[in-house]
């Protein structure tokens, strides 16, 4: 689980891939999906499994 005051960001790759990272607030990067995904609903299905919640 990522900490609260993360950032999260769902983005599509240069492949026209979609995937999902989180930045802590002191700008690290603590988690990033490990493959892209072709549709942005399965990607965010992932990013869930690790804390992400959609406002």
């Amino acid at each position: 689980m990522m900490a609260e005051g993360d950032k999260w960001e769902v983005y599509k790759d240069k492949g026209g891939e979609w995937r999902w990272k989180c930045v802590a607030s002191n700008g690290k990067e603590v988690g990033a999906s490990s493959e892209g995904y072709k549709n942005k609903a399965d990607c965010i299905e992932n990013a869930k499994r690790f804390g992400y919640q959609e406002s």
